[in-house]
């Protein structure tokens, strides 16, 4: 795997690691009318997170290569934002689109590399966490109005 794939899957590994801190933020502190709603979804959404870590830093492993795998290493390689405690139910799923179609117009330079070192494997794992962002980007907008 060239180099540079590798760090663009580390920072999403960073990214997916700051994400599901914040979705577990969300999930804790959100509430209003559609407290129980959103309650369920963000959690439905950091376990996809963290599934997504996983696959992706198993798959780094599984072609000899290494992992970000510490706060200090997320730190450093995420392009994300941590919640600050302060934002509304509405500030919340907004951010959370945010974010999602973030790292979803991130995920294209990984599937690019991908494909030009001929990685099948990596193309597709990569296409399916976009798949599934770029979906529920599109269900939070909805929810949104937007």
């Amino acid at each position: 795997m060239p180099d540079n794939l590798t760090n663009v899957i580390n920072k999403e590994i960073a990214n997916f690691s700051l994400l599901y801190t914040k979705l577990h933020n969300y999930h804790w502190f959100v509430n209003g009318p559609h407290f129980f709603e959103l309650h369920t979804k963000l959690e439905e959404l950091y376990n996809e997170a963290a599934a997504n870590i996983d696959e992706m830093a198993e798959r780094l492993l599984a072609i000899g290569e290494k992992p970000a795998a510490t706060i200090k290493e997320y730190m450093d390689l995420t392009t994300l934002e941590e919640a600050t405690g302060q934002e509304s139910t509405d500030d919340m799923v907004q951010s959370v689109i945010s974010d999602f179609e973030k790292i979803s117009k991130e995920l294209d330079e990984g599937i690019e590399l991908s494909n030009q070192a001929d990685d099948d494997v990596t193309a597709d794992l990569i296409t399916g966490m976009k798949r599934s962002l770029d979906k529920h980007a599109w269900m939070l907008r909805a929810y949104l109005g937007k």
